[in-house]
């Protein structure tokens, strides 16, 4: 019985760790894709305004 717990134990702090890393990752990737969107919005205005002054 002591060895099953130890499993269940075992196992649950695996499944701790496993939730923990994916949050992580989950955080990096939200970050990745709002900086991406911020960076395409200013070449946007940056290729508008120049296309004005051109023009």
């Amino acid at each position: 019985m002591g060895k099953l717990i130890e499993f269940g134990r075992m196992f649950l702090s695996y499944g701790l760790l496993m939730l923990i890393i994916a949050a992580v990752c989950a955080v990096a990737v939200f970050i990745g894709i709002t900086m991406a969107k911020k960076k395409n919005a200013e070449n946007e205005a940056l290729a508008v305004s120049e296309g004005e002054r051109e023009a």
